[in-house]
């Protein structure tokens, strides 16, 4: 009976695609309608990937950053020097030709204006020590030249660059009092950092007039095995009072917010705009099954069960939301993916610039919705076309 059902599904699903061709219109109304949700649901959703993306990737396990006991982010963080001088002793921390492998940062926020809209935004300017380049292992200078330490002058981080106006090499950039020499841009394999602009932390400390505090301190330990006893020995200490992280936990944590945001919003356009396409869908097959009513019937009249119909019209049904969905995931892919762009970081209320990001993993999303979408608009169609009385079909014209 199953062979007898395969047959059957078989033949009458093959009649189907090959009349196609003469409900065009309709069809391709369905396809593009699922092609346009699996677009903007993928493009809402690499968001979300190259996001994620720029935050986790920018962590290393063997980097620790400390904050004050408390504090979620570096800007509701402080430290003394006298602090930040009892951290660097801690035994975990690699030492180099130059002592500990620490950075003490200051981390402040700036107007810029984006190169978009000519509109302020906020822009990360941090203060660093002199290892900062040695705890990023993807540091590299790729126009002009590192800051003198001492001098009203920043480097650039190459996303910073592409997206906000006035920091060329050579430029002047005034933020607050003081005019600051933009000496050369960075990049870092695309982390958080490139969305950032450094200088000095001694010198940001007298611009700004924040004497001799920092908000956070980096540190290179000895290995990943030393995070524990490095947090075991600042906690234990009654001069401090810290949170440790390692630098891919602090990003992890700092990614949270913004991923469920984006995240939420995606599913709500993925429902809205799906309904529209199952409606579109379900248009698309009752017409088919309405002008196929006779064929149908007389199918049934030669012997072919009620099942393989309702598959048959199934199959079609899914078959054009999974060329909806292919020809989306290719406009998606083409379109967003790489696609350089900023958005506000809410754990620090500061720009963060970061590129689209279409992973194989969100193609495969996209293309099980768009099928889902195939599947439900030709279900109660595949249904009515079962049911549909034999005379009836064969009385229409």
């Amino acid at each position: 009976m199953l062979g007898n059902w395969l047959a059957q599904i078989g033949a009458v699903t093959a009649m189907n695609l090959r009349n196609v061709g003469e409900r065009l219109g309709s069809t391709l109304v369905a396809l593009v309608g699922v092609a346009g949700v699996v677009t903007v649901v993928v493009g809402v959703l690499s968001i979300n990937e190259g996001f994620r993306a720029v935050l986790q990737g920018s962590g290393a396990d063997d980097v620790a950053v400390v904050l004050r006991g408390g504090s979620t982010d570096e800007m509701t963080s402080g430290f003394s020097q006298a602090e930040t001088r009892v951290i660097a002793d801690a035994e975990q921390i690699a030492r180099g030709s130059a002592g500990p492998v620490v950075s003490s940062e200051l981390y402040v926020i700036i107007d810029v204006p984006l190169k978009s809209t000519a509109t302020p935004a906020n822009v990360p300017l941090r203060g660093v020590g002199q290892n900062a380049v040695d705890l990023r292992q993807g540091f590299e200078i790729v126009a002009g030249r590192m800051f003198t330490p001492g001098t009203f002058e920043i480097i650039v981080g190459r996303g910073a660059v592409q997206q906000f106006a006035g920091l060329e090499v050579g430029d002047t950039l005034r933020a607050g009092t003081t005019s600051w020499l933009v000496a050369g841009h960075f990049r870092d394999r695309g982390s958080v950092a490139e969305s950032e602009i450094w200088t000095d932390a001694t010198v940001l400390q007298g611009a700004y007039n924040r004497g001799t505090s920092y908000q956070s301190v980096r540190a290179r330990l000895t290995g990943v095995q030393a995070l524990q006893a490095f947090k075991d020995t600042l906690t234990a200490d009654p001069r401090l009072n810290v949170r440790v992280f390692t630098e891919r936990q602090y990003y992890e944590e700092q990614s949270r917010t913004m991923t469920a945001l984006v995240g939420t919003v995606g599913v709500v356009i993925a429902v809205l705009m799906g309904l529209g396409a199952v409606f579109a869908a379900v248009n698309t097959m009752y017409s088919a099954v309405s002008t196929r009513a006779r064929e149908i019937a007389t199918l049934r009249a030669l012997g072919f069960g009620a099942f393989p119909v309702v598959v048959s019209v199934l199959v079609e049904a899914t078959l054009i939301g999974a060329a909806g969905g292919a020809l989306g995931m290719a406009i998606a892919y083409f379109a967003f993916n790489g696609l350089q762009a900023s958005t506000l970081n809410f754990s620090s209320f500061s720009q963060i610039t970061f590129a689209f990001t279409v992973t194989p993993q969100l193609a495969l999303q996209g293309l099980i919705y768009a099928l889902t979408l195939g599947f439900l608009g030709g279900l109660l169609p595949s249904l009515r076309a079962a049911r549909l009385p034999i005379v009836t079909g064969l009385r229409e014209l």
